[in-house]
């Protein structure tokens, strides 16, 4: 269909340019590498991991992951964290979520060395998001935003309803896009009545986690589509938007898998790559 947001094809070419930049960055001398940290055994986070690590190794960088026991002290990772912040060999770091009940995720977020947060989480890369300064941002709202330029999508001007308020997607995407001068409204749990909003949005932005929340009753004709949200239900996969329903009816729309997920990975990449090429610069 020609009004699908092929976020697969679109991160398959961002990955190609940055290869190109990355063989560039090797022939000054450089071996770009990432690190990640992963404590416990989280089944999840096994298999995302395993997709960043392909991700990255296909555009030339090491990955190296970091595997710690689940009773880890807080203070334990505190200083396996400082120890790659001081590492010049290693460009990037992610510290995987989610982590024990024990340690606080707003302090780890805070202790990775701002230049090497690929995640673009950590406080002082969201200011210079809101701020309009160069900087890493976070990856699937970066992803999001990528995607409806790549298509020649106008954010400017669009009624947007963003579903979902969470620091990592929803509260940094609809600071993204009132910085594109669309006008934004947020909804999330307590909101009473979703469909209000939604009815007469241009563009949903469903980051939820809830099921086929957006429905065709919930949506008016010739809105943009962007299904954020996975869930799982009896072993099967649901995004929140109820695509098959929608597809006819939408002007864009992403599939879910193959949608936002791929630019993700995508703006991870590219906030290395940009991480790398910030460290180089300022040595």
């Amino acid at each position: 269909m020609e009004n699908i947001l092929n976020g697969k094809q679109v991160a398959k070419e961002i990955k190609e340019k940055l290869s190109l930049r990355v063989q560039e960055i090797k022939k000054q001398g450089c071996e770009p590498q990432m690190a990640i940290i992963r404590v416990g055994e989280d089944p999840a986070s096994i298999i995302y991991l395993k997709h960043k690590k392909i991700a990255c190794e296909s555009i030339g960088i090491k990955y190296k992951e970091i595997i710690l026991p689940n009773k880890i002290s807080e203070q334990e990772l505190i200083s396996k964290i400082d120890e790659i912040n001081n590492d010049n060999s290693i460009h990037g770091l992610i510290v995987q979520f989610p982590l024990p009940k024990h340690i606080s995720k707003k302090k780890i977020m805070k202790i990775i060395n701002p230049i090497k947060d690929v995640d673009g989480l950590h406080p002082i890369n969201i200011s210079k998001m809101h701020q309009g300064i160069e900087g890493l941002k976070p990856c699937t709202p970066l992803g999001i935003i990528t995607l409806l330029k790549y298509y020649g999508i106008k954010i400017e001007g669009l009624d947007a309803v963003v579903i979902g308020r969470s620091k990592i997607v929803g509260e940094p995407v609809s600071k993204m896009l009132l910085m594109e001068n669309a006008t934004v409204t947020t909804c999330f749990s307590k909101t009473k009545d979703i469909t209000k909003y939604t009815k007469t949005a241009d563009l949903i932005i469903a980051a939820a986690g809830s099921p086929h929340l957006i429905t065709k009753e919930k949506v008016k004709k010739g809105a943009i589509l962007i299904d954020v949200g996975v869930s799982r239900v009896n072993g099967k996969i649901f995004g929140d938007i109820d695509f098959e329903n929608l597809k006819e009816d939408a002007l864009w729309i992403t599939p879910n898998p193959g949608g936002v997920g791929p630019m993700t990975i995508a703006s991870l990449l590219t906030n290395l790559v940009k991480a790398i090429e910030f460290q180089n610069n300022n040595k």
